[in-house]
């Protein structure tokens, strides 16, 4: 038990999720993904949580773990070609996972995830969300629009707004 962890993740506000992640900033990451998945058929969902509580905290959950059931909770598998992705940011800990379908991770592996992750976690250290988000945004497009480039009209599988939990 990380009495440290747990003491961040108590001390984790509402506010201070809304401060972080305000109207403005929330609009601009649904507008980054409308733009990405234009050039792409993949599906992509961004999801901030800004504390772990009860039983899944004092467990000792990772955000690796916790981001695997959101994208189970949040349907990111339910796409017709198996092409989701869940950028998921757990902020008491400012740990980022990416959790991308197996149609997508049989293209892109870990590696690449990682890389995105660590970049933007480096830009929430500074207090910068809306701009690690978005940016992070940008690297995941450019490797589905390599390996799943649009073709004509996409339907939209996914919603483009942001979760807040």
């Amino acid at each position: 038990m990380n009495i440290k962890r747990i003491a961040k993740h108590l001390m984790m506000t509402h506010w201070q999720v809304n401060r972080a992640f305000s109207r403005q900033t929330l609009i601009a990451i649904e507008q980054a993904i409308k733009t990405s998945e234009t050039a792409h058929i993949g599906e992509i969902r961004f999801a901030v949580e800004g504390a772990l509580d009860g039983t899944p905290l004092f467990k000792g959950q990772s955000a690796r773990e916790r981001a695997i059931d959101m994208f189970s909770q949040l349907r990111v598998w339910d796409t017709e070609h198996n092409n989701g992705l869940l950028i998921y940011l757990l902020l008491a800990d400012r740990d980022v996972e990416i959790v991308a379908d197996r149609g997508i991770h049989a293209k892109v592996g870990s590696q690449e995830w990682e890389k995105i992750c660590r970049k933007m976690e480096t830009a929430f250290k500074q207090a910068n969300y809306e701009g690690g988000v978005v940016s992070g945004i940008q690297a995941v497009t450019r490797h589905l629009a390599e390996h799943f480039p649009a073709v004509g009209a996409d339907r939209n599988e996914l919603p483009d707004k942001p979760v807040v939990l």
